[in-house]
């Protein structure tokens, strides 16, 4: 049975909402889960420089602002907390970990990073020396996100200053956490101008989930999207763009699956399929960003569902 979970934290209320009219469980304190903490692409939401309607709605109170795409991991039991991406809002987002998740005296004890573009690792500037200035922060990593973290600046200085612990990744190689947490990168491809970029498969004792912000498109991946997401129970999937002609702009420069493209992969498909993608990554410009539009209605009546910010899923 699902329930809803309510918690009040004013200063963040348009930022992060723990209320939940889709996936959100009452939680089992003995074991792990994930948060949903952001939802939206790299700029965010409102965009910087949108005068259009799909922004104006925001500075009209129409509309909440959105956190840049991110999860959390929380383990009550093994007593540690963990983020996927590291966002240009990492305070607002660390912070609601701790105020309503998980306080155990860390900022974060671990983070995974997908790729370099910008709303994915930016937010590892808040653990250096002109804010934080963490110790030894735990950060997981492929081999050329490191080879760029170490050799560019200002992300080097984090290193030289051990604000940040590098732990290297390799692709499809299982990373054992606590209590039994099991973490996978895979690689997937990506406008990889810096790094390389992964999704990650993330398992818990009893469920599973896998996390792909950023991807071309699925035929490139050399797995099938449709067989990977029926091996695990949340599917949080690339859904930057609604639909072709989205964007004044040329974009097939900018590949990501549509999100009417991911719903024809699996409209064969069961509705228990179907009821594991939960849709994420939302550009400015996906009308599914907002909390309501008749396109978002039409996409779960299919049985598809869409990531909200303060979501939790056990695992």
């Amino acid at each position: 049975m699902l329930f809803v979970c309510f918690f009040v934290f004013n200063c963040m209320s348009k930022d992060i909402s723990t209320a939940s009219d889709q996936e959100s469980v009452e939680l089992d304190k003995s074991k792990q889960y994930l948060t949903v903490l952001g939802i939206a692409q790299d700029a965010g939401y409102p965009h910087i420089d949108c005068f259009k309607d799909c922004c104006q709605v925001f500075y009209d109170g129409n509309e909440s602002k959105k956190l840049v795409s991110c999860l959390g991991l929380v383990d009550l039991k093994g007593n540690k907390k963990y983020m996927f991406d590291a966002t240009p809002n990492f305070t607002e987002q660390s912070r609601y970990l701790t105020e309503y998740h998980l306080d155990n005296g860390h900022i974060i004890d671990g983070i995974f990073l997908t790729h370099a573009h910008i709303g994915h690792y930016t937010g590892l500037m808040y653990l250096g020396f002109e804010a934080l200035g963490a110790e030894k922060v735990p950060v997981y990593m492929m081999p050329r996100m490191r080879q760029y973290i170490e050799n560019n600046g200002p992300w080097s200085q984090l290193v030289s200053y051990n604000n940040i612990d590098i732990h290297k990744m390799k692709n499809d190689s299982v990373m054992s956490l606590d209590s039994g947490i099991q973490i996978t990168p895979l690689v997937v491809p990506h406008r990889d101008e810096f790094s390389e970029t992964v999704g990650f498969r993330i398992q818990g004792s009893k469920k599973a989930a896998l996390f792909i912000p950023d991807i071309d498109k699925w035929e490139r991946w050399q797995l099938d999207i449709v067989e990977e997401v029926k091996k695990v129970d949340y599917a949080f999937l690339d859904a930057s763009f609604f639909k072709d002609g989205e964007l004044d702009r040329d974009m097939s420069r900018i590949p990501h699956p549509f999100t009417t493209e991911t719903t024809t992969l699996f409209e064969n498909e069961t509705i228990e399929t179907k009821n594991k993608v939960i849709f994420i990554h939302f550009n400015h410009s996906n009308p599914t960003i907002r909390k309501s539009h008749h396109l978002k209605d039409s996409i779960l009546n299919l049985g598809f569902k869409f990531a909200k910010q303060g979501d939790v899923f056990n695992l």
